[in-house]
């Protein structure tokens, strides 16, 4: 029995009314939360009640323990999940159930839910002593409060909305988007023309002509061959000619490509014309026809021609100095060969490419800032890349980055990974500052510990001291967010990242049924790199997981279609049947069909999904291959510079999601996949948990009648053989 501390009514006054009675929990969840280890993980499988287990900890640590609320420190990583938690509290503080009905009344607007909560929370003091946060939101109130000396503390925030969702950060967002600020200042760099006319070949390349792809990957294919854009436009048939072309261009040298010429025995066409030098050149390669009877045209003609070679362009130093000394020697004296460039007319027509260069630039930011690289050696390590592509992208990006970092500083701007470095170097370079909260904070929780990213638990780590307690949850299984920077070894490998620590694990599934957990179960122990563990169902059910595979897409909107209705008839709620797929793009015949039919379904991706859960899923897409699920993309190689891509660490993922997409449902799971090309990841659920359904396949084979008598063959309508008069059938 626990010794219990009575904390006067007079200083939390609704804390009397908390049930803080640990038979509620299951004997792993009273382990977690009486537990005084210092670093704890607290591996909750799906549905295993972990939200439950850490908000009991709270309860527990302040009745139980005597534990001033302005102690404790939970971090969560949505607003959303930070509200549920509050919500929580409040309901279990409050004797009226006042709240709860106030949470649950359709009428109600999100502004006047927000404003109850922060009415609720302020009225009950002890809940208001907590600080309930996400990573984001902590790190604001620190910056905001204490970072005078490390950043201005009257900065505003910038991101990839005008806004937020979080009241208390949306009056401090920058006027303008980061995607704004980015595009801005790439339009400044143009005023410097050889890197506007770098960032114009690269996106011709590589965002237009697209020549790192094979040609079998490309759409549209010139039929004359001309697969290459030169910067002002022109068409040609090779590199070498383009960097031509370029050459011209860039010394505002006019000319013709491939004019029309008929000097006297014959019509064709030479490479290039420069009129102001009445010069034409031809460009030779191992490809090229003979250009003897041209040559001989261009001798009867008397008209100049110079002949160019493949071998001159593997040194582009060479290159240009072999132009200079063709071209400039035959131009007049007073030709100008210098023009003023403009961004506006050189990207007239290829506005989203430039925002698709833009983007790539952004999402390279936040890579380099998550995984706390120094961009000087990522230019570096880019360098050595054996792809031209890959080097050229970032000799233009890094310098836009790096301007980016420094408009950012000089508007007082940062962007959400800014805040937590931010905040991590306060604490670093002012001690005085990391006391304060080491001092305050004696219990930090963080909730979904699985997503962490680097940034993150490097900033968890600067608030600890030897008498802190690290409370962590979360389930490697539902590991998810990869893509977005968060390292699943975090949680995998905790007692590396935090020495002296301790695992529990809740194995103990409230939430699906036997059948819905022995699959997810089996399906995730092809994963390697995770922690071993057996989840238990709580829940017992006839029904097993329905697999469906239609013959075409047709086949299964009809299927579902159906079902759905069927459901509908048998009492269950509309916001009980939800719909999964890996990508958006899948959902959209069912979602016109169920229009046209008046069906109403809650459909998301699996993403979107993670912490839902629902009485009836389907999960859609279940094929293999491109479009499929698992959907492994590998990304371009621009990222993996900076940060290697494993195909089966991907792969595992994309299991994971998988494990998240089955976990969602409570007592109904339907998988829906395409009959010949099902999903490896149905192959890995035993059939003791699945009952398969689909339209069989019509033969191929038409049926033959033959008598039994005489063994000649019938007609299908004859019930008397003609020939022998035996009976048929």
């Amino acid at each position: 029995m626990i010794d219990k501390i009575k904390i006067p009514t007079h200083i939390f006054p609704a804390l009397e009314s908390i049930k803080t009675n640990l038979s509620s929990l299951n004997d792993q969840q009273a382990d977690a939360v009486i537990s005084t280890e210092k670093r704890l993980l607290v591996l909750a499988g799906a549905g295993s009640g972990k939200t439950k287990t850490l908000l009991q900890k709270i309860v527990y640590l302040i009745e139980e323990k005597g534990v001033s609320p302005s102690s404790i420190l939970a971090i969560t990583f949505t607003k959303n999940a930070t509200n549920e938690m509050i919500d929580r509290l409040i309901i279990s503080a409050d004797d009226t159930n006042q709240y709860e009905k106030i949470l649950t009344d359709k009428h109600k607007t999100k502004a006047e839910i927000d404003k109850e909560r922060l009415f609720f929370q302020k009225k009950i003091r002890w809940i208001d002593g907590l600080t309930v946060r996400t990573f984001h939101g902590f790190c604001y109130s620190v910056l905001r409060n204490y970072g005078v000396n490390q950043f201005d503390n009257k900065f505003r925030i910038i991101g990839d909305e005008k806004r937020s969702d979080d009241d208390e950060l949306s009056k401090y967002i920058a006027p303008e988007t980061a995607f704004e600020a980015f595009h801005k200042l790439l339009i400044e760099e143009c005023n410097n023309t050889r890197f506007l006319l770098d960032i114009k070949r690269y996106i011709l390349d590589y965002l237009i002509d697209k020549i790192h792809l094979d040609n079998t990957q490309k759409r549209n294919l010139p039929k004359d061959g001309k697969y290459f854009t030169t910067l002002d436009g022109t068409k040609v048939r090779s590199k070498s000619e383009q960097f031509i072309a370029d050459w011209f261009y860039r010394h505002s040298i006019k000319y013709e490509y491939e004019p029309l010429l008929n000097v006297k025995d014959f019509s064709f066409r030479p490479d290039f014309y420069i009129p102001a030098a009445n010069l034409y050149i031809e460009h030779v390669s191992d490809k090229s026809y003979s250009t003897v009877n041209k040559e001989e045209q261009f001798e009867k003609g008397n008209l100049l021609l110079v002949k160019t070679y493949e071998n001159m362009t593997l040194d582009s130093a060479l290159f240009n100095h072999t132009l200079d000394s063709i071209v400039r020697n035959r131009l007049p004296s007073d030709y100008q060969t210098t023009t003023t460039l403009t961004y506006r007319e050189e990207f007239n027509g290829y506005n989203e490419e430039v925002k698709d260069f833009v983007r790539q630039i952004m999402r390279i930011t936040d890579m380099i800032k998550v995984e706390n690289n120094n961009p000087q050696e990522v230019l570096s390590h880019a360098r050595k890349d054996q792809h031209e592509r890959v080097r050229n992208f970032y000799e233009i990006a890094i310098p836009i980055h790096e301007r980016y970092k420094h408009y950012c500083t000089n508007k007082s701007y940062l962007d959400f990974n800014d805040m937590i470095s931010e905040s991590a170097l306060l604490f670093q370079n002012h001690p005085d500052i990391a006391n304060k909260y080491k001092n305050q904070y004696k219990y930090i929780l963080v909730d979904e510990f699985q997503d962490v990213n680097n940034l993150q638990v490097d900033m968890i780590k600067l608030l600890l001291t030897e008498q802190t307690q690290l409370f962590c949850v979360g389930d490697d299984w539902q590991s998810i967010y990869g893509f977005r920077g968060s390292n699943v070894s975090y949680i995998i490998e905790f007692e590396k990242h935090f020495p002296d620590s301790k695992v529990l694990k809740l194995n103990l599934n409230y939430r699906s049924t036997q059948n819905i957990v022995g699959a997810s179960n089996e399906v995730i122990k092809h994963n390697k790199f995770k922690v071993e563990k057996e989840i238990y169902a709580s829940k017992k059910s006839e029904h097993k997981i329905v697999v469906y595979a239609g013959n075409s897409e047709k086949e299964n909107v009809q299927f579902c279609l159906d079902k759905v209705k069927e459901l509908q008839e048998d009492g269950f709620a509309n916001d009980e049947i939800l719909f999964l797929y890996r990508r958006s793009k899948m959902y959209s015949p069912y979602y016109y069909r169920f229009r046209d039919e008046g069906v109403k379904v809650l459909a998301k991706t699996i993403h979107a999904a993670k912490g839902l859960e629902s009485k009836v899923v389907f999960i859609l897409g279940l094929s293999e291959g491109s479009g499929g699920f698992p959907d492994i993309w590998l990304e371009d190689r621009i990222f993996q510079v900076i940060k290697k891509a494993n195909h089966d660490l991907l792969l595992e993922e994309e299991r994971r999601l998988f494990y998240v997409a089955i976990t969602r449902a409570k007592e109904k799971l339907f998988l829906i996949t395409e009959k010949g090309n099902e999903s490896s990841f149905l192959k890995e659920i035993p059939e003791i948990y699945t009952v398969k359904t689909g339209n069989p396949i019509k033969s191929v084979v038409e049926k033959i009648v033959i008598c039994s008598k005489c063994f000649s063959q019938l007609d299908n309508l004859w019930i008397v053989c003609p020939y022998c008069g035996e009976k048929t059938g």
